[in-house]
């Protein structure tokens, strides 16, 4: 099945789709750092430039569109501003691009978008359902949505995301893929060689450990078995009742890129060519591979039942 990448960052969606046996065609992102991650670690091309700009005859066709739209304008973490801010009409390329096929008869048989978990109860669920009637009611598809935690899918990190699955079929039934058990913690996921940098000073440390101040307190916790959600500000080192961090040798320290990468699933073969600054963003950013896989899974098993699936 060719698959069409919006949004695509470090490829986290599209790894868990191109560990299904799908074939991604076409991808895009306007970051420059995440185009040059992804490039390293991707055969398929991916084009650097801002979605909004690109024509869309240049978009191919494709079997599925797939795409972890922009978060900010929908998290918890920003100001929710949702469909105000411009980051937010970005979904509404993406129902652009669909009804660009649907007019030339090219209408992806499956779309699955990635986003917040209060993508949901953002302004008191009004955002979802606009969202959910330009799918259904003016694009024709039948959606599903569920919010999916990548320690559900054998990944301890606890990371809670909406995902929207869409099928050109009325008559669908689809399920969510089956929550597996957890056997791994974040201690498992820890590298024992690391970099003098990554360790806490002593002057900065009863700042990282504190709960609080003034009206924001919170418990600060480390050494925790299942990781908080990684963001993708990590590198300004946040409270530990916000970010992780471990003890080893005695001492405390904050994560390494790459056990960023092992909790968002992406194997020691991963590429990364980045700062650490722009490392620690992209795997904030990125989708856990384990539940893109188990989406894209239980996706190509409704699709087989529907006679709709194509192999590579």
């Amino acid at each position: 099945m060719n698959v069409v990448s919006l949004f695509s960052g470090v490829g986290g969606l599209d790894k868990g789709f191109l560990d299904a046996d799908y074939e991604i065609i076409w991808a895009n992102d306007f970051d420059k750092f995440a185009v040059q991650t992804y490039e390293a670690n991707y055969d398929n091309p991916i084009v650097l430039g801002d979605i909004n700009t690109i024509p869309l005859e240049e978009i191919p066709d494709c079997d599925v569109l797939i795409g972890g739209f922009p978060c900010q304008p929908f998290s918890m973490m920003g100001q929710q501003k949702g469909f105000e801010d411009a980051r937010g009409t970005l979904f509404f390329r993406i129902a652009e691009i669909l009804s660009d096929k649907i007019r030339k008869k090219k209408k992806p048989k499956a779309v699955i978008l990635e986003n917040v978990r209060s993508l949901k109860t953002h302004d008191k669920g009004n955002t979802y359902k606009e969202i959910h009637r330009i799918l259904h009611k003016e694009l024709g598809y039948r959606v599903f949505c569920d919010i999916l935690n990548s320690a559900d899918f054998g990944v301890p990190q606890t990371r809670n995301r909406t995902y929207i699955v869409c099928f050109d079929d009325p008559a669908v039934e689809y399920t969510f893929p089956k929550k597996v058990e957890l056997n791994s913690t974040l201690q498992d996921l820890l590298e024992q060689d690391v970099d003098d940098k990554y360790f806490l000073s002593e002057r900065i440390l009863p700042t990282i450990l504190s709960d609080g101040t003034g009206g924001y307190k919170a418990r600060s916790e480390i050494d925790l078995k299942v990781a908080r959600p990684l963001c993708a500000t990590m590198a300004k080192m946040h409270r530990a009742c916000q970010d992780n961090y471990v003890t080893q040798k005695g001492r405390v320290r904050r994560l390494t890129p790459r056990e960023c990468a092992r909790l968002q699933g992406f194997d020691d073969s991963f590429v990364i060519p980045v700062s650490d600054c722009q490392a620690y963003k992209q795997f904030g950013n990125a989708v856990t591979v384990d539940v893109a896989k188990a989406v894209a899974e239980s996706v190509k098993e409704t699709l087989k039942e529907l006679g709709a699936w194509v192999e590579k």
